[in-house]
């Protein structure tokens, strides 16, 4: 740790950053805060949520304000894998075959409605996630740096869709949903948006090269051994559960830490608390679980049955 710089040059990026999607996104706080420290953690992202509530809306906002390139691509049936990873074609001119790129070569890919696209298309998506590179006729290409995903799905109306595996769940970092807004906050929604789009008026606070700079800082936050145990202590909580069909698996593990190094670096701090972990369970492990027939029963969800098991956890003290 003591080879550690100070992260307050870190720290005030992201509050720029902050109120810079503040001035599309109302009141949405937590969802702001997940959104950056799962960028920070070079993760990807699933929002489920009802349409119309700023799902791709925000991740456009995170986008424009960080200084990023992003590409959106509306997910159906015929959407093929080739349009996400690029195809060779034969040049008209010369006749020599040459890469044609795919929506993939972006720092922020907006996927909506993953869940309305073939298995075959998810599975190039998700390869290129873990990847982070595509091959095409043997020849590989490296995605831009910084790259996330940001994927939405609706949670209802599932006529049509090819809902995600766990397996390849598993991939995205974290899960979250929107919300509606209060009253008060949809009030200031429609006025915002009365004759202007707010996110005309949000400007990039930083560059794709302080993204990267910041991704290997949070590399670098220092983990006590005793909050290395709790985080595995909350992982594990979810094997051998009666309403726990499929546990959540080492990889969860290892993305808690992440997003808790990355938490830190928000707060302006070089290592993690107990509370860096705990603030970002649910939304790390939450998708990485399958109940058991018994919680769904008891309208049990997965966030409230992680609620649970982290009230059973005894967080430990870090002096």
């Amino acid at each position: 740790m003591e080879k550690l710089m100070s992260v307050e040059k870190e720290q005030q990026i992201c509050k720029k950053i902050t109120e810079e999607m503040r001035k599309v996104i109302v009141g949405k706080e937590e969802q702001l805060r997940l959104l950056l420290v799962c960028l920070l953690s070079k993760g990807h992202i699933l929002i489920e949520d009802v349409p119309g509530v700023g799902k791709t809306t925000a991740a456009s906002a995170m986008a424009k304000a960080t200084g990023l390139s992003s590409k959106r691509v509306q997910f159906t049936p015929d959407v093929m894998a080739t349009d996400i990873s690029g195809f060779t074609a034969p040049d008209p001119k010369t006749g020599e075959f040459v890469f044609k790129p795919g929506v993939c070569m972006t720092n922020i890919l907006i996927a909506d409605e993953i869940n309305r696209t073939s298995p075959k298309t998810q599975s190039a998506l998700l390869e290129i996630m873990e990847e982070r590179q595509v091959t095409v006729d043997g020849v590989t290409y490296p995605l831009p740096e910084p790259f996330m995903v940001v994927a939405t799905q609706n949670p209802v109306g599932y006529v049509g869709t090819y809902p995600l595996p766990e397996a390849q769940l598993d991939r995205f970092l974290m899960k979250m949903s929107m919300g509606y807004p209060s009253v008060e906050e949809e009030a200031r929604i429609i006025g915002d948006r009365h004759g202007m789009n707010p996110l005309t008026i949000v400007e990039a606070v930083s560059t794709p090269e302080e993204i990267v700079e910041m991704q290997k800082t949070v590399e670098k936050i220092h983990v006590d051994p005793a909050v290395l145990d709790y985080i595995v202590e909350l992982v594990c909580a979810t094997r051998g559960n009666a309403l726990v069909a499929l546990a959540a698996s080492p990889r969860a593990s290892l993305a808690l830490m992440r997003a808790a190094c990355a938490n830190a670096l928000l707060d302006g701090r070089v290592y993690i608390t107990p509370k860096d972990v705990s603030d970002m369970y649910e939304a790390i492990v939450s998708h990485r679980i399958m109940l058991a027939p018994e919680a769904k029963i008891e309208r049990m969800s997965a966030e409230g049955l992680l609620a649970g098991l982290k009230d059973a956890v005894k967080a430990p003290i870090v002096k």
